[in-house]
């Protein structure tokens, strides 16, 4: 199980975190995605490698910015 967390810039309430967890949630291979505006974070689970790409563009598809931190 691979995990990968990223900060998030621009997220302020849970219509933020819903606009985020639906994006990144249609990549392939994601199982679960946890999306916080409170700590800005968003964490990304799935059985293999995550391509970060993918990932940073389906946030900024939902209208946010975003960097990998782990």
């Amino acid at each position: 199980m691979t995990a990968n967390e990223y900060q998030v810039t621009g997220m302020t309430c849970s219509h933020c975190e819903m606009s985020i967890r639906e994006e990144v949630g249609e990549i392939a291979g994601i199982e679960d995605v946890r999306v916080s505006a409170k700590t800005g974070t968003l964490v990304v689970t799935g059985p293999g490698k995550i391509d970060d790409s993918q990932v940073l563009a389906a946030v900024e598809d939902a209208g946010y910015s975003a960097v990998r931190v782990r």
